[in-house]
């Protein structure tokens, strides 16, 4: 089985201001660190800065990036990513 794409979407959060990307592969064997079949890459930018990110880069398993911190995070199910993603991106729509 070969890598293949589950969700690949750029959705604005405040027009010409800020976006998320979020990129999500189903992989053939665990990311290094990893003990799950997903890749994934979910960030939030603004203003041309990334403040807020989840992935799980070979080597470093799941965290999240917000703003310069790194913070371990636990993943469970592609959903539930999805759904602690977008609550931390809650706050910057209001602002």
């Amino acid at each position: 089985m070969k890598a293949e794409f589950l969700l690949k979407e750029r959705i604005a959060i405040i027009p010409g201001r800020s976006f998320a990307e979020l990129v999500v592969w189903r992989v053939p064997t665990p990311v290094r660190e990893s003990s799950h079949a997903f890749k994934y890459r979910l960030a939030l930018v603004v203003d041309g800065a990334c403040v807020l990110r989840y992935d799980n880069e070979a080597g470093k398993g799941d965290h999240r990036h917000v703003g310069e911190a790194e913070i371990a995070y636990r993943f469970t199910t592609p959903e539930a990513l999805l759904a602690d993603f977008w609550a931390d991106v809650e706050p910057w729509r209001e602002s």
